[in-house]
């Protein structure tokens, strides 16, 4: 068996289409969306996040302003920037680039963040929201992605025993969140597998659909998956690798090369996952910058 490619930049361009009508119209009202990033420190693999989702706001008109501070920050500061974008009409959607320094409490700074514009969907209130299926708060990106993936990829996963290996705030508890809603592209039978879980191998193979969000560099390979399963690799690990121009390349959290020859269906890493979140935070703006309109109209 040689699995199907589930080709996360394909499926987000797609979507990619719909957002930037989205931000026509509302442009057409004098109402740009907009982005504010509040960036600490100078982290490459950070900085090139920040870039890249600089990238997509210019590609589809959402007006975006980076705040790039240092790593000696104070948190009272950080708390000041937070609390004028929040104030900003211009600023429909803040994040964060996590991780913050150890001297910022990052609860606290996520939960200055009003829950309207948390496009994250990191904010207490947001991820309540999220476990009970209120779709009126922000879901996190990377989840909102792989749900995306999964419906517009043509794999259902309503009825399916959806195995996810990792606990997660960002992406194994919401996603769990996610899939099990008694809705339309969730109904799965959810498990989740963490650094505890005992004999890993024996729930993974059970899986009709296996996300892998572990963090630990091509840990799932192909003797862990049950043939046919439709795998959603989250992963992205640098791997030290002489061979190439940087001394490194990305790798997943699934071997990929083994568990291509046993699933039905795979996504790659880089390629996959990655490209969905940063248009899943797009799609998150530019409905934030939809409501403030609403909210505009009504008033």
């Amino acid at each position: 068996m040689t699995a199907s490619l589930i080709d996360g930049r394909k499926i987000s361009k797609k979507i990619r289409v719909g957002i930037k009508s989205r931000v026509s119209r509302l442009r057409e009202q004098k109402i740009r969306p907009g982005l504010g990033v509040i960036l600490v420190a100078s982290d490459p693999a950070s900085c090139s996040y920040v870039s890249a989702k600089e990238r997509a706001c210019r590609r589809l008109g959402i007006f975006s302003e980076t705040a790039r501070l240092s790593a000696s920050v104070s948190q009272s500061d950080l708390l000041n920037r937070i609390d004028v974008w929040n104030q900003s009409d211009k600023i429909h959607g803040i994040l964060i680039q996590l991780p913050l320094p150890s001297h910022i409490n990052q609860d606290a700074v996520i939960q200055a963040i009003l829950p309207d514009k948390d496009v994250d969907g990191f904010h207490p209130i947001n991820v309540g929201k999220t476990l009970i299926g209120d779709e009126t708060g922000f879901a996190p990106c990377t989840p909102s992605g792989v749900c995306e993936l999964l419906i517009r990829g043509g794999y259902d996963p309503s009825g399916k025993h959806t195995v996810i290996v990792g606990r997660s705030n960002i992406v194994g508890k919401p996603l769990a969140a996610l899939l099990i809603q008694k809705k339309s592209g969730a109904n799965a039978t959810v498990t989740v597998c963490h650094s505890a879980t005992k004999n890993m191998a024996s729930y993974t193979r059970q899986a009709d659909i296996l996300i892998a969000a572990a963090g630990r560099a091509e840990f799932i390979t192909g003797d862990m998956i049950k043939p046919g399963a439709v795998v959603i690799d989250v992963g992205t690990n640098h791997i030290e690798d002489p061979s190439c121009e940087k001394g490194y390349r990305l790798t997943g959290d699934v071997h990929f090369d083994s568990a291509a020859k046993v699933a039905a269906a795979i996504t790659p890493s880089p390629g996959g996952v990655g490209p969905m979140t940063i248009t899943m935070l797009m799609h998150n703006t530019v409905r934030s910058a939809e409501e403030f309109y609403r909210k505009l109209c009504a008033t």
